[in-house]
Parts: structure tokens; C-alpha cells; sequence
């Protein structure tokens, strides 16, 4: 695999740089989206972060839109943003050499890989080459301390696995928000397999520098019934102007 450095100007942080850049720009906690690519198209505009995917998505999308790079390309054709890929594999060569393919189809893509020895290797080759990298099925702190020093650049621990287990499911977030504290680069802390407003809540809470969830669960973020009562009783005080024509210099749509 090529080791030329590969940087884009239309991506910017937190996506590419450090976890310290980007809050210092006041950027994050980043949403990320996982879903169908004709679903998400409308939320991609809506401060999605950009795409994840995992292998049992990239099945289940393969089974109706045909090879693995057709649905790569269906993703990357719906948004500008990064694009991340989960690959996989039985060597650090090999995870190198399929990363490739993608990384190829675009500046947007971003590759993802499961904690394994031999992906140590391909995350230190990635980051000399300017890639960036994502670190899925993170289940311990020693695992996020070895995939942090060989580079990468988003750990995700899982969360819902160990609420099913009756475990705590933000608890990996906040021990690797402490062992990374004092990092002048630190990776991102990135929380994956959040199946709920509340462990979506409990991650950002905890300092997870993002989140990675399906669409369903971005749109039920908004759902709030003290909002849906507050917002009602605005949008009637807004009509009720409407109705007296004292909107009637602006582009009103509808009552």
C-alpha cells in the first residue's frame, strides 16, 4: 500500500485532526449516522458529522445494491462529508491492501477496523500515510491504550453491550477519557453501538468526543415532550401574528 500522505481541504476538524484541536475550535461532540444510504441522505445535512459502517450493515446493503464498493460509492454519493468504512481481514497486510481500494474512491473515506494485534500494525502504516482510522470492538482500556499508540485516530468503545450485561455502558468513555487526559495528541473518544437516547446521553455526558448512532435514534435526540409543549405554544403565538397580517413582510409558507 502507498504511504503518501493524503489530506483533503473540504474535510476539516474534528474529523481529521486531534481531539484537542477540536475543542478548541468548539467543535463536537460529533453525530455520526449509521443506516441505508437512501435513508440518511436527509440527515446528512441536518450537523451530521458523516457515515459509519459496520460489516453486518455492509451485508445487509450488498444484499440489495450489489459489491461493497457500489455501496461505498451510494454513501459517497449522498454527502460531502467523511465516509467510514469498516473493513476487515487476516493480516495487517491484507487490511492494507483492501483499505486501499477504498481510500482510492475518495478523500472522504475513512477506514475502520476491529481491535486486533495485526491491526496495530496497519493503524501505524495508515497514520504515516495521512489516513485516518477508526478503532471498533474497543471493550477495555488496555485495548484503547494499544490501539491509541499505534495511532489511530478514533477509538470507539461499545456501550450497549455492557448495559445488556446489566454493566455500566459509559464506563470504558470515562476511563479512556482519563488515561488520555494528559496526551499532547490524543485520539477521539468515539461511542459506538449507542442504541438509545439515554446511552447517547449518558456518553455525551460522560465526554465522549462523539457518538455514532442509526438515524432513528438522531431523530428521537430532538424528542422532548417539555420542548413539543414549548415549541407549540410559540409556534401558536407566531400564527396568531400571521392571522393579524403582521408577518406580511416575510416569506411566510403556511398558518
Amino acid at each position: 500500500m502507498s504511504t503518501q500522505n493524503r489530506t483533503s481541504p473540504n474535510l476539516t476538524e474534528p474529523l481529521f485532526g486531534t481531539a484537542q484541536q477540536a475543542q478548541m475550535s468548539g467543535s463536537g461532540p460529533s453525530i455520526w449516522l449509521a443506516g441505508d444510504p437512501k435513508d440518511l441522505k436527509e440527515w446528512m445535512v441536518r450537523g451530521a458529522a458523516g457515515i459509519v459502517t459496520n460489516t453486518i450493515v455492509l451485508n445487509e446493503m450488498v444484499k440489495k445494491y450489489g459489491q461493497i464498493t457500489e455501496v461505498t460509492k451510494r454513501y459517497l454519493d449522498i454527502t460531502d462529508k467523511p465516509v467510514a468504512i469498516e473493513i476487515d481481514g487476516h493480516s495487517t497486510e491484507e487490511l492494507l491492501d483492501v483499505g486501499e481500494v477504498f481510500t482510492k474512491m475518495s478523500d472522504q473515506i475513512i477506514l475502520k477496523i476491529p481491535a486486533t494485534t495485526y491491526a496495530l500494525g496497519a493503524f501505524t502504516e495508515l497514520k504515516k500515510a495521512g489516513i485516518p482510522t477508526f478503532c471498533t470492538t474497543v471493550f477495555s482500556l488496555p485495548q484503547a491504550a494499544a490501539v491509541a499508540a499505534a495511532g489511530v485516530t478514533h477509538i470507539l468503545p461499545f456501550c450497549e453491550p455492557f448495559k445488556d450485561v446489566g454493566g455500566d455502558p459509559t464506563k470504558l468513555i470515562r476511563d479512556c477519557q482519563d488515561m488520555l487526559e494528559n496526551w499532547a495528541e490524543r485520539p477521539f473518544i468515539t461511542a459506538a453501538l449507542v442504541r438509545s437516547v439515554e446511552t447517547a446521553e449518558a456518553a455525551i455526558a460522560d465526554g465522549a468526543d462523539g457518538i455514532i448512532v442509526f438515524w432513528p435514534i438522531f431523530r428521537d435526540m430532538m424528542n422532548h415532550h417539555l420542548t413539543d409543549e414549548w415549541n407549540s405554544t410559540f409556534l401558536n403565538e407566531w400564527n396568531d401574528m400571521n392571522r393579524a397580517s403582521l408577518l406580511q413582510d416575510l416569506p411566510i409558507r403556511s398558518n
